[in-house]
């Protein structure tokens, strides 16, 4: 399965009875409650992280890959937007594109 499948899924799913989809259910309670979901994966990934627990992290970031995709959905943000971003950075180097953040 590709990123773009699973957005793919996700935004079928946003059309879906809440009463019957984990996903419509959290896109039903707006993007703050998306976010904050995708913040709390988030950090559960990085205490998975620090335990150096390849398995939970692997676990943990699925989640995450999951929720972020549904927090975009949420503010109709396509992957292909983050993707076009990512391309965008291309060849930069990280820190030059930082240093260009901050200006």
């Amino acid at each position: 399965m590709t990123l773009e499948d699973l957005a793919a899924i996700v935004a079928a799913r946003a059309q879906a009875d809440p009463d019957s989809s984990w996903t419509a259910k959290l896109l039903a309670k707006g993007p703050e409650k998306c976010a904050e979901k995708f913040g709390e994966e988030a950090v559960e990934a990085i205490i998975e992280a620090i335990k150096d627990d390849k398995p939970r992290l692997t676990s943990e970031s699925a989640d995450v890959l999951f929720h972020l995709l549904v927090m975009l959905q949420s503010r109709n943000v396509p992957l292909s937007d983050v993707m076009d971003e990512l391309a965008r950075r291309q060849g930069t180097s990280g820190l030059t594109e930082k240093a260009s953040r901050s200006q």
